[in-house]
C-alpha cells in the first residue's frame, strides 16, 4: 500500500481535534526544550526548502530557525520572484519539479491565491503553505490558536472579534475556519463596509453552523469578547490610489487605543499577526504604539510562539507516516 504524502495547505485539513491537541502538546515540548537550552537533532541530515516569493520576517525566520533547531539544514531564498527562474518566466510547477529531489520538505510563501494548492498537487514530498496571496496562512492560524490555548486553557467556547481587513486578510480566514470546526466559539467580524466578510467565507461559516456576527461598530463588541484579533489594511492588494485614501480614512475609527484596551473585559487579550502598519498609516496604525505595553497585548508573545508550533509541525511532517499526527492531516480541499 502506497502511503499518501501529507501537505499543509488549508486549515480545513485540520478539523480533527486530536491533531490540534497533539500538535500543541508537542509545541509545549519544543518550547520547554528551547527554553532549557536542550539540543534537538532529531532531523539531522534532512534539508528544508525555504521558498519565499513574497516578503516575510517572522514566518521565514521562525521556520528557518525551527528547522535548524531540529537539526535540519535550510536552503532557499526570501526573494524568489527576483532571484529564481520565475524572473525568467518559469512556472511555479516547473521550478518545484526541477528541484524537489534536493529536499525532504518544501516551505513556500507566494503572492498568488491558490499557489499553495498548485504546489501540493505536483510535489511528492511534504509541503507547507507559509501564506498564499489572500487565500490562506495555516501555520499562522495554528500559532494563533496555540496562543489562545496558552491563555485560556481551551480552544472552544470563546468569543473572538476579528477587526480590520476581513476581505483580504488570509490570517483571518485561516483562523476563522479553524475556530469554526471547534465547539461553541462565537465570531465577530468588525470592519468598514468595503472590507467586510467575503461571500465564500460567509458561506463556509454558515455551512459549518458557526455562530458569527458582522458589524462596523467596534465599541459595541469590544467589551464582550475574549480575544480581539486586529489586522492591518492589506495595502499590497489595493491598486487604486483613491480607494487607498478612502480605506485609510475609514480604518482610523478602528484603531485600538489604550482607552479601548482598558474597555475590554477582564482576562481578555489583544492579538495581531504582525506587522502592524506604522509607517504607511499616516499616524494612525491599527494598534496605537502605547498599547504595546498594555497587559492585554499579546502579539509579541503570539509571534514568538510561531517557533514552537513550526518546530512541532516540521517534526510531524519530516517524521512522516510513523508519526500518529501525520495520519490525522486530511486531504487538501
Amino acid at each position: 500500500m502506497i502511503q499518501m504524502v501529507r501537505h499543509i495547505v488549508d486549515t480545513r485539513q485540520l478539523k480533527d481535534r486530536r491533531f490540534l491537541e497533539g500538535l500543541f502538546a508537542r509545541a509545549d515540548e519544543m518550547k520547554h526544550a528551547v527554553e532549557n537550552k536542550q539540543v534537538i537533532r532529531k532531523h539531522e541530515g534532512k534539508i528544508v526548502a525555504s521558498l519565499f516569493y513574497q516578503p516575510s520576517t517572522r514566518t521565514k525566520m521562525t521556520f528557518d530557525t525551527a528547522a535548524k533547531r531540529l537539526g535540519a539544514e535550510v536552503i532557499g531564498t526570501e526573494n524568489a520572484r527576483e532571484f529564481s527562474s520565475a524572473f525568467k518566466g518559469e512556472t511555479l510547477e516547473h521550478s518545484l519539479l526541477a528541484v524537489q529531489e534536493c529536499f525532504d520538505i518544501v516551505v513556500m510563501r507566494h503572492d498568488k491565491d491558490g499557489a499553495a494548492k498548485r504546489a501540493a498537487t505536483i510535489l511528492n514530498i511534504p509541503f507547507i503553505n507559509a501564506g498564499d496571496g489572500k487565500n490562506q496562512h495555516p501555520t499562522q492560524a495554528l500559532l494563533d490558536l496555540y496562543t489562545i490555548r496558552q491563555v485560556f486553557g481551551r480552544i472552544g467556547s470563546l468569543k473572538i472579534a476579528f477587526v480590520g481587513d476581513i476581505a483580504q486578510g488570509r490570517t483571518i480566514k485561516s483562523l476563522a475556519y479553524l475556530l469554526a470546526h471547534l465547539q461553541n466559539n462565537e465570531l465577530f467580524f468588525v470592519s468598514p463596509p468595503q472590507l467586510k466578510l467575503p461571500e465564500d467565507m460567509r458561506a463556509y461559516l454558515i455551512e459549518k453552523g458557526a455562530k458569527f456576527l458582522e458589524t462596523d461598530d467596534l465599541d459595541a463588541v469590544i467589551s464582550l469578547v475574549d480575544v480581539l484579533y486586529v489586522t492591518r489594511l492589506q495595502w499590497e492588494y489595493v491598486q487604486d490610489e483613491s480607494q487607498k485614501n478612502l480605506l485609510q480614512e475609514s480604518y482610523r475609527k478602528y484603531q485600538i487605543t489604550h482607552e479601548r484596551a482598558n474597555n475590554m473585559k477582564d482576562g481578555s487579550i489583544i492579538m495581531h499577526p504582525l506587522p502592524i502598519n506604522t509607517s504607511k498609516s499616516e499616524g494612525f496604525p491599527e494598534i496605537a504604539s502605547e498599547v504595546d505595553n498594555h497587559p492585554r497585548a499579546l502579539y509579541f508573545r503570539q509571534s514568538n510562539n510561531g517557533l514552537y508550533v513550526r518546530m512541532a509541525l516540521l517534526d510531524v511532517l519530516l517524521t512522516g507516516p510513523s508519526d500518529p499526527l501525520y495520519n490525522l492531516i486530511l486531504d487538501v480541499p
